[in-house]
């Protein structure tokens, strides 16, 4: 399925979207590692988006999945799993054999990591159907920890986790992870306080476009990886770009914007 390429009413709404690496520079590295967010960070990624769960001991780890059976030579469920036992078994070895011995990352080692980097971070909780209680809060104070307030926004299928962020710190950005395509999403926005939507991109369309301009809601679909759809989207007018290519987006950005 190809993405219809649209014209916007008013072509000066177009923005410079800004690149954000999908679970680090996925592409080139096993998925929300130290490697893969390295990587990112090499070929000059804007943003960087990565996903958290919390070990049995309560520890903040980087991984997609609810289990570690896809992306490690172990399995069990994240929840279930000490940090120190999680951190025992190799999470590089499933994408490439050059990656044998790539441990699963805290999210600290990874803010560690960033602390010099002015880029935007975007963490995504895991939340749904299975729940960490007391993630949001612990979530909040390690990014104050680290000063990291005006650069990292939350994310999340569960929009009630990022209602729960608005309630602790009403100053910490979200935004609203979707699959659907909504009418007036930027209404729904508004009604929780979010400063961004972040839907799957084929929901990239000039009402939500110019909606998002209107009610100053940013727009970040994911993930879009195809050169050709990235260029439609970026020119569509959104705001940032989730990309598992983020030299690929870089690329048709300086073309664009030149």
């Amino acid at each position: 399925m190809k993405i219809k390429e649209y014209k916007l009413k008013n072509e000066r709404m177009i923005c410079m979207a800004l690149v954000i690496a999908h679970r680090g520079a996925s592409a080139y590295a096993p998925e929300n590692t130290m490697p893969a967010f390295e990587k990112a960070l090499e070929l000059g990624a804007e943003g960087i988006e990565l996903d958290v769960h919390m070990t049995a001991d309560g520890e903040i780890v980087v991984i997609h999945d609810h289990t570690i059976d896809r992306t490690s030579n172990g399995k069990g469920m994240v929840k279930d799993l000490t940090l120190d036992e999680i951190k025992k078994f190799d999470f590089g070895s499933w994408f490439d054999p050059s990656f044998e011995g790539v441990s699963i990352p805290t999210l600290r080692e990874v803010m560690e990591l960033l602390r010099d980097w002015d880029g935007l971070l975007n963490i995504e909780i895991k939340s749904g159907p299975i729940f960490y209680p007391g993630i949001e809060k612990k979530l909040i104070d390690m990014v104050k920890e680290y000063g990291f307030n005006d650069r990292v926004i939350f994310s999340s299928f569960n929009h009630y986790s990022l209602r729960d962020i608005k309630s602790i710190d009403p100053s910490m950005k979200i935004g609203l992870l979707y699959m659907a395509g909504l009418v007036e999403p930027y209404n729904y926005a508004k009604s929780l306080g979010a400063e961004a939507l972040h839907p799957y991109y084929y929901n990239i369309v000039p009402e939500v476009v110019e909606g998002c301009k209107k009610n100053g809601i940013k727009l970040n679909p994911f993930t879009i990886n195809d050169k050709k759809e990235i260029e439609i989207v970026m020119k569509a007018g959104v705001d940032g770009i989730i990309t598992d290519y983020p030299d690929r987006a870089l690329e048709v950005k300086a073309k664009i914007y030149k």
